[in-house]
């Protein structure tokens, strides 16, 4: 099945004392560019996380972040009383030299650096934690790979569309090959005879001559060639990870109708052409998008 490269997905759960958030974001790149953000704890958790990551998601520019909430609803506060009586008598000598008022020190104490701060435990990450914290982080990639899954078969009726369009145009091109050829052969065939007498015409070399023209202008293997990687496209499709081999597919296709338009010598084929190259820029657009 066919995936995008640009996804997201989130995952939450909760733990005993905090919420894990996780969010799975990416762009299109060339390779997999993995950017994983994560809370202090969890940092000597992160070679194996990423490679881990790495596994399941093959390409792309990612942002993986993970972020934990407090759900405890008190937290113990540590009061600087050393600080805080500095700071008194400071700002109380301040005051009786410009002779201000004291009586809302403490107030403002209170608020200066450092005096009161909420004492967090200094915790070893249990391992029943982080189990939990995979699961989410596992989740989270679930839901990333459906939108990407989702996005993927998006693309793919887009390519199905205009694949389709570029087939039914060379179908075109086919019908009107043959009587392009005789039209060119009667063409040239009608300028000589207005230039140059019949009887002088040496109808061995002319034919001969007529031969190598028409040959320069057959486009006999280059439309057998397109319709060959049309139908290789379509069958690519359906393979997983075939972002890149369709790309070259698409070179390919691009290739052989620049020689049918270079060749062709006609008008009418040559707008059909136009028609083909427009389809076939769409489709290499919407390829970098695909994984």
């Amino acid at each position: 099945m066919m995936k995008s490269m640009t996804g997201f997905g989130k995952a939450v759960s909760e733990i005993p004392g905090k919420k894990v958030t996780v969010e799975v974001r990416s762009l299109n790149s060339k390779q997999l560019d993995l950017n994983l953000r994560l809370p202090y704890l969890y940092k000597e958790k992160e070679l194996e996380l990423r490679a881990e990551i790495s596994k399941q998601i093959e390409r792309g520019k990612v942002d993986i972040t993970i972020f934990t909430e407090s759900t405890n609803e008190t937290m113990p506060i540590a009061l600087n009383k050393a600080l805080a009586k500095a700071y008194y008598n400071e700002l109380k000598s301040l005051s009786e030299e410009l002779n201000e008022g004291s009586h809302n020190l403490l107030s403002l104490i209170v608020k200066m650096p450092d005096v009161m701060k909420a004492e967090r435990e200094v915790v070893e990450l249990d391992d029943t934690e982080w189990q939990q914290v995979r699961a989410t982080v596992d989740l989270a990639i679930q839901e990333f790979q459906k939108f990407r899954g989702d996005e993927g078969r998006t693309l793919s009726a887009e390519f199905i569309s205009r694949i389709g369009i570029i087939d039914t145009l060379l179908a075109e091109v086919i019908i009107m090959d043959a009587p392009r050829v005789e039209n060119i052969k009667t063409r040239i065939r009608n300028n000589i005879a207005e230039a140059v007498e019949k009887e002088k015409i040496d109808q061995n070399r002319f034919e001969q001559e007529l031969i190598y023209y028409i040959e320069k202008l057959d486009i006999t293997e280059e439309k057998l060639r397109l319709k060959t990687h049309i139908d290789y496209f379509m069958n690519t499709m359906k393979e997983p990870g075939s972002g890149r081999k369709l790309g070259f597919i698409t070179q390919e296709i691009g290739r052989e109708i620049n020689t049918i338009g270079s060749k062709a010598n006609d008008a009418s084929v040559q707008k059909l052409v136009v028609q083909m190259k427009d389809e076939l820029e769409k489709v290499k657009e919407q390829l970098l998008n695909v994984l």
